[in-house]
Parts: structure tokens; C-alpha cells; sequence
């Protein structure tokens, strides 16, 4: 089966939404690499440099329609980048295992990592989600999955129940239950979704503690500790249905939030909710906050 890949060179700073617009629009893959010749020091621990023209790569099934793809990152952000997208079909090979040689280890806070499975990871309290590259997205590489999973590795998780909602791979899912989670719900309106969370869970030996769920089901308990990784409209809209799901005094975090979307999203959860000082990395924020009544 012929893919679809796309190219797009922006900047750095454009670089993180042009890689969650090409998630978001069903790509299989999204790489990022550098479109000159700028060196890349080794990065400290959960940081995601990107070089300042940054090549955005998605690799998209045979049958994508391009015209919609060219149309949505014109949307976006302008209709000169769109103009500028480069499109390619590619004949059928092991996209996994390429994606796989661009892929190392990553260190999140002080013990918590994310490293595929056949990588080593040179810390003795490590605490190791494995996570090999599939249809769902969510490797800790994007700035909204890194600020979740910098915050999990600093919370206090042990033995609490956690509502993981709009999952995608489970990254975050699978990484609250490493910590010591009891008990984690993953929800997803994506079956191929749903289906990763729950093939990553077993592979990282922690399947027996997760339950997921679609979407459209009846809502769960509510948690001690609710995330949700989506996109700032999408966490506007489903506000009347995720913010029931904090227990009383527990936590709520939201990523997937640019700066200037930041005090929206925080109004709309803010019945119930004290939120903290928002916590920003590459343009993107995390809010955290504690339901309180």
C-alpha cells in the first residue's frame, strides 16, 4: 500500500503545532528534523529543542486526501505555509522501524523515562515507560505530552485512581501507573486508540490495573487525578463532561493549551476548580488545579 508523506520547513516556534495539526489529521507518523545545518546539544531532562528552521515530516495513509491536509494548515496558520507543503507518495516499507532510529530515550522530572524497548536507559531509579512507535500518537516528544508526563513524575500518584482522558498511545496512562497508580480509566473516542493504551499497558506489564473505554460511554467514577491532553477547543467543549470526573479535592490537568488560550480554557473549568500558576514550555502551557468544592 502507497503512504502519503508530507514536508512543511517552518520555525521553531511553529514547529510543535504543525507536528499536533499533523497528529490531529491522522498522520501515522510526524518527525522532526533540522532544515539547515545547526547543531543540537544534548538536551537536559525534558526539554525538546528544535533547531530554527525545523522540517516537519507526517507520513499519512495512501488514500489522505491532500487537498484537505494542504487546506487545514492554511487554516491554521497561513495560506503561504500551505503553498509551501510538499507532498510525496512513497511505496510500501517498515515506517516503524524508521521512525524507531530517530527515536531515543527521554528523561521526564527526576526518575521518570520514555525509551522503546530495545533501548537502554542508564539510571538506576529509573522509572521506564516502554513505548514502541503505532497508530496513536503520544511519545512524551511533543511539548503538551512532556509537561504532563514532567508533572506525573513530581506528583504523588501512589495508590490514587487517575482518569486519563483522550489518551492516545496511554503514554500518560501507562506512566501514572508505573508511578504507583491504582487504578487508571483511559478514554478515547479512537478505537486504534483505545486498542495502543491498551497493547502498551500489557507490554509495560501494568494492563491489569487500566480500563479503557470509549468516549460515548457512561461517564466513570470520578478520580483522584484527571488528565486530559487534547487540544484547546476540544477541552472548551467537553468541559461539562471531563470536569465532573475530578473527585472532591482532587486534581485536574490540562495540556495541549497555547499561551493565549490559556485564561479560556482556565474559565471554563474555574466552577469548582483553583487553578495554579500555569506552567508554559515552547509556547505551550499545562494548567494544574484542585477541585475544591
Amino acid at each position: 500500500m502507497p503512504w502519503l508523506q508530507t514536508h512543511l520547513t517552518v520555525t521553531k516556534e511553529q514547529a510543535p503545532l504543525i507536528e499536533l495539526l499533523f497528529e490531529n489529521l491522522g498522520a501515522v507518523s510526524v518527525l522532526l528534523g533540522d532544515a539547515g545545518d545547526e547543531p543540537m546539544l544534548e538536551p537536559g531532562p525534558g526539554e525538546t529543542p528544535l533547531w530554527s528552521h525545523t522540517r516537519v515530516t507526517g507520513l499519512f495513509e495512501g488514500d489522505t486526501d491532500a487537498d484537505a491536509l494542504r487546506s487545514a494548515v492554511s487554516q491554521t496558520l497561513q495560506a503561504e505555509l500551505g503553498e509551501r507543503l510538499e507532498l510525496e507518495v512513497l511505496e510500501d516499507r517498515e515506517w516503524e522501524r524508521a521512525w524507531l532510529d530517530n527515536f531515543r530515550p527521554m528523561r521526564f522530572g527526576r526518575q521518570l523515562w520514555v525509551a522503546p524497548h530495545e533501548l537502554a536507559v542508564d539510571a538506576g531509579d529509573a522509572v521506564i515507560v516502554r513505548l514502541d512507535p503505532g497508530l496513536a500518537f503520544g511519545t512524551g516528544t511533543h511539548p503538551t505530552t512532556a509537561l504532563c508526563l514532567a508533572w506525573l513524575d513530581g506528583a504523588d500518584v501512589s495508590d490514587k485512581t487517575v482518569i486519563d482522558y483522550g489518551c492516545g498511545s496511554g503514554v500518560l496512562a501507562v506512566a501514572a501507573l508505573k508511578l504507583g497508580a491504582r487504578r487508571v480509566i483511559a478514554i478515547d473516542h479512537d478505537p486504534q486508540a483505545l486498542m495502543a493504551t491498551r497493547n502498551n499497558a500489557q507490554a509495560n506489564d501494568v494492563g491489569e490495573r487500566l480500563t479503557v473505554v470509549g468516549s460515548d460511554a457512561a461517564p466513570p467514577e470520578p478520580a483522584d487525578i484527571v488528565l486530559a491532553n487534547i487540544l484547546a477547543n476540544v477541552l472548551i467543549d467537553l468541559a461539562p463532561r471531563i470536569a465532573p470526573l475530578v473527585a472532591p479535592k482532587g486534581e485536574l490537568v490540562l495540556s495541549g493549551i497555547l499561551q493565549d488560550q490559556a485564561d479560556t480554557v482556565a474559565e471554563r473549568y474555574s466552577a469548582g476548580v483553583d487553578f495554579d500558576q500555569a506552567t508554559t514550555q515552547d509556547g505551550w502551557v499545562r494548567l494544574h488545579g484542585r477541585r475544591t468544592r
